[in-house]
């Protein structure tokens, strides 16, 4: 069945429908990953999203739930070069057609995506819509103009968890499948809270010594300071970080009391609690190539990004100091606090999928708490 990516500024790409058979609005970015698109698909960072694999052929290796970085898909579409006829993998356990099929979420194929990523590179993100209307285009266009962009909107809600959960689930291996940790010796007691969480941020939580409860963005401060955590965690998550005040406020009542950490939509969130800004970037950072330079000591690293807004570099607290910065384009990367225990960065060191040049980040986090603790008791002991 024909089908037809439609722009908001007119641009029309046609193609040749897959997935579910629905007609789909949403915000078209461009992701440069060449695998893992299993881990995109599932991510809740892609809500509200229709994302464009700039790699040229999608599907090769099959759907396998393990692979999953949340328990269903959060995008709007899928837009990509070739479907893959075959799905070879020992771990596969459908297709990606059947796979979407099976979500109701509308994908289509043929579409010439270096031209689509060019032009999202020149014109910028934009709304967008997948139809199989390929005869009513301008009436798609105006659907595409008239839907409401990400600037503002509250996301968060929509993908955050409902109640309260414990995660005991660490890395994968050949030999087990992901391992399954009981109560550790002396674990540092983590509370996360869920803006759109990837299961693989709370496997390297795990892994490196942690235990880990979960919950929803809205969960106040008091709350969780009750639970008596060693550490405070800030997910990724969908949308505009000023679009969710209640939690840069809960942020700002949890400032000093325990250790922070933020990751990409926490990073910015903790930008703001600070007095920071943010601003929507024009197409994003979407890809597991993001050259990212530490500032203390220049080493560089390739890292995977998933955002599409950033912290004002000129619009820094002074008491916060920068500790990477985008090679590409400069944007802020990562921060700490002068004085309290908070660091946050803005790339991904969970890398699913991606590169794990990165993945210290989990290691500083427990020093930060270790040494936070060490305190505690030295003042104890006084």
């Amino acid at each position: 069945m024909k089908s037809v990516l439609a722009l908001e500024d007119g641009r029309l790409f046609f193609g040749e429908s897959f997935g579910a058979p629905v007609e789909e609005v949403g915000e078209v970015v461009f992701n440069t990953s060449m695998s893992g698109y299993q881990e995109v698909i599932t991510d809740p960072s892609y809500c509200g999203q229709i994302v464009v694999m700039t790699y040229p052929l999608i599907g090769n290796y099959g759907i396998n739930p393990e692979d999953f970085e949340s328990s269903k898909i959060h995008l709007k579409g899928f837009v990509i070069k070739e479907l893959s006829g075959i799905a070879s993998n020992w771990r596969s356990r459908q297709t990606l057609d059947e796979f979407l099929k099976e979500h109701g979420i509308p994908g289509i194929q043929g579409v010439d995506t270096r031209a689509l990523t060019r032009h999202i590179r020149e014109k910028g993100a934009q709304q967008a819509v997948i139809s199989s209307r390929v005869s009513e285009v301008q009436s798609l266009i105006q659907i595409a103009k008239s839907a409401p962009g990400l600037v503002g909107q509250d996301m968060v809600k929509q993908v955050t968890c409902s109640t309260p959960y414990d995660w005991k689930e660490g890395n994968w291996t050949l030999e087990k499948g992901y391992n399954l940790y009981p109560q550790q010796e002396d674990p540092f007691f983590v509370v996360a809270y869920d803006l759109g969480i990837k299961t693989n941020i709370l496997r390297m939580l795990t892994e490196a010594g942690c235990k880990v409860r979960v919950v929803s963005a809205n969960t106040s401060a008091q709350e969780v300071l009750a639970m008596e955590p060693d550490g405070i965690f800030l997910s990724n998550g969908p949308g505009d970080p000023e679009g969710v005040p209640y939690v840069a406020q809960t942020v700002r009542d949890l400032l000093g009391k325990v250790p922070i950490l933020g990751i990409c939509l926490g990073h910015q969130i903790i930008t703001l609690a600070l007095g920071g800004e943010t601003y929507k970037l024009k197409f994003g950072h979407h890809g597991g190539n993001q050259p990212v330079q530490d500032m203390t000591g220049g080493r560089v690293e390739i890292t995977s990004q998933n955002h599409g807004f950033a912290v004002n570099a000129n619009k820094i607290p002074k008491d916060v100091e920068v500790l990477s910065i985008n090679l590409n384009d400069r944007t802020v990367e990562g921060i700490r606090h002068k004085k309290y225990p908070l660091i946050s960065v803005q790339y991904h060191p969970e890398a699913s999928p991606g590169p794990h040049d990165s993945s210290y980040v989990f290691e500083e986090f427990v020093k930060m708490m270790k040494a936070c603790n060490a305190e505690r008791k030295t003042g104890s002991a006084r």
